[in-house]
Formats: structure tokens, sequence, C-alpha cells
């Protein structure tokens, strides 16, 4: 059993609260299936929404399911907004591949002007929109050749605006322009050093190194800006430092690394050199204020929730696919993606508890 709040190698992560109702669309989730934090306390988060028959694109009808929802999140609990919400089927197009529509949406990331990138693994191309939805341009064609998409994942934006795309099922990551314009790329299948197998998340530092979720290799690979090696860390297992596909990564100020462990239900935190730090299971012991005015409105729901014999299912990730860090509070928020929800922890500076320090 995991503390609400954990004090190790000089650092205090806290548990915070949980943002989302129980499903549905508008200010709910519908498999929140990634997070980007922006300026002025908004966020952008992924809906993925149904997936439809197996195999097969997910139905859309009347934009209500693969959507990205614009919210502001204040500083303290409770203190959310929901503003709009934009993707979904596109123009008129049911099952999402019109103008501006999404089917299998997977990374987002923003630029310097705010503008939202939007990858598709089943269209296999980038969708760009204003901060507020309006459509500005897409690119991308199936291939394998320089600059064609196979399944793109993780998306990634460094300080000069260009993007670093994780095209998955070509087991590399390409580097494009703003516009789309093709760079470079790397990687390739395999697990020696460089070599990807299904890699899913990306994210840049304060540098401009590259990390990456190399998700059937169960660990996390670290590059230069122009893609040349220097580390990782993980390796498949369920113990501490260990991974089983990890789905995303986020780096925060100090540099600390913060990876989804996808098929562990719950985060690890590293330290840039790759030491492991702690694990957080998720520790959502309270419903969010959105969720409660849903249980407390039935009484069915109350009674049942009070027979049964422990909540703490409840509280614990299940599959988190993303996370970001928000520099302005501190604070860690994943899409807890099952459970149609965010969890959102602290990173606390100057905490005193002196019988912990000890």
């Amino acid at each position: 059993m995991t503390m609400l709040t954990q004090v190790v190698l000089g650092r205090t992560y806290d548990f915070s609260h949980v943002i989302g109702r129980l499903g549905g669309t508008g200010n709910g989730f519908t498999n929140p299936y990634n997070v980007v934090v922006a300026g002025n306390d908004v966020v952008y988060v992924l809906n993925r929404g149904g997936e439809g028959r197996p195999g097969g694109p997910p139905l859309v009808p009347n934009g209500t399911g693969a959507r990205i929802g614009k919210w502001r999140f204040g500083k303290e609990p409770g203190d959310e907004e929901y503003l709009t919400e934009f993707g979904g089927s596109g123009e008129g197009n049911r099952v999402g591949d019109g103008p501006g529509g999404m089917i299998w949406g997977v990374g987002l990331a923003i630029d310097s002007k705010e503008n939202v990138y939007l990858t598709d693994e089943w269209l296999n191309r980038i969708t760009v929109y204003d901060k507020d939805g309006k459509l500005l341009h897409h690119w991308g064609v199936p291939g394998d050749s320089d600059g064609e998409l196979n399944r793109p994942s993780g998306v990634g934006i460094d300080n000069e605006d260009n993007l670093f795309v994780v095209d998955s099922l070509n087991h590399r990551v390409q580097k494009f322009t703003s516009d789309g314009t093709f760079v470079k790329n790397w990687g390739g299948l395999g697990t020696g050093k460089g070599q990807f197998d299904s890699p899913w998340g990306i994210t840049i530092d304060r540098e401009g190194n590259v990390y990456v979720a190399d998700h059937k290799n169960h660990r996390v690979q670290k590059f230069t800006p122009e893609g040349e090696y220097l580390s990782e860390f993980g390796s498949y297992g369920d113990g501490p430092g260990e991974l089983n596909r990890p789905s995303d990564i986020a780096v925060d100020p100090e540099g600390d690394v913060y990876v989804c462990d996808w098929a562990n239900n719950r985060v690890q935190i590293y330290t840039s050199e790759g030491k492991f730090i702690t694990t957080l299971r998720g520790d959502a012991q309270e419903l969010s204020a959105l969720a409660k005015e849903e249980v407390e409105s039935n009484d069915d729901v109350v009674k049942a929730r009070r027979l049964v014999k422990t909540m703490e299912p409840e509280w614990r990730f299940a599959l988190p696919t993303g996370l970001s860090y928000d520099p302005k509070y501190q604070r860690l928020i994943v899409t807890d993606s099952q459970r149609l929800r965010l969890q959102v922890y602290k990173k606390i500076k100057n905490y005193m508890a002196p019988q912990v320090q000890l």
C-alpha cells in the first residue's frame, strides 16, 4: 500500500486530487488518452472515445467520440472549468476522417503559439488546430519511406517548434518542421542501442534531449536533439524501476523523469540519469467533485458502494496511458484511461516533516 505523501531522495510527491466525472462527454472523459499543459492554466485532454468493432475504426456519431477537450485547471482541487471541445468526426463525417476529425488519436503537443498537434494512428496523419480548435492543416501518408508514417503515436515539440513523431510500427522517430517538412529520422526494429520495438510516447527536456518510451522493449531511451544515443533505463518486470510496456514520458524542470508504466498500472519516477526514485500507483481515495455529485444523486449507488469490502481497487491506476508535468503548479497530471479520469500529484519543495526526514 502506498502513502498519499512520499518523501524520497530529497523529493516529496503528494497526491492532490482527481478530475472528471464517472464517464460521459462534455465535462467528463471518455477513455482519456493523453494530456498536455499550455499557458494560462489551460490543459488539453485527448479523449479516445469508443473503439468500434475490433480491428476497425470506431463509430463517432455526431462528433461525440474521439475529441480534444479544452479545460482550465486552477491551482486548487475542484478549481476546474470545462471550456470547449473539438475534433470528433470532423466536418460531417461519421467515422472521423473528415477535415479536422480524428479516429484513433494518440499523441498531443503544443507549440509556442499554442497550436495543438494530434497524431492519429488510424489515419496515419498529424492534424494541427489553433488554440480554439480551428483546423489549420494536416499531413501524413502511410508508408515506410522518409516522412511517411505507420501508426504514429507520441509527439514532442522542441524550443524551435520542430516536431518529433514516434512512427510506431516503422520503429523509429521522425523529425519534422512545424509545417510538416521532413527533416530526419532514426531507429529501426531491434533491441540494441538506438533501436526500437513499437515505441509509443516521447518528450523533450529543457536541453532538447529526446526521451522515447520503447514500448515492447520495456525501457526508456534518451537521445540528443540530433538522435544520437545517450542512455537507457528500465527492463522487463514489475519490481522497483522495472517496466512493462511503457506508454508515455514527462520531464520536470529539475530533470526528474516520469514514465507511464502502462501494463503495470503505475507511474515510475527516475532521475535524469535513470536512477529509480519511487512509484505512484494511484491514490484517488476521494471522488472528484463531479463524480461525487453523480454518486450522491442516486441512493442505490450510495448503498452499493457502502457494501463493498474495500474501495482500494478504485483508487489505483488502470492502464494509465499519458501524462504531463505542469511547471507552474509543480504537479503531474496522469490520464487514468480505464477509470475515465485524471489523477494529479504535486511535487512539493521545502516539505517540512522532521520525523519523516530523519
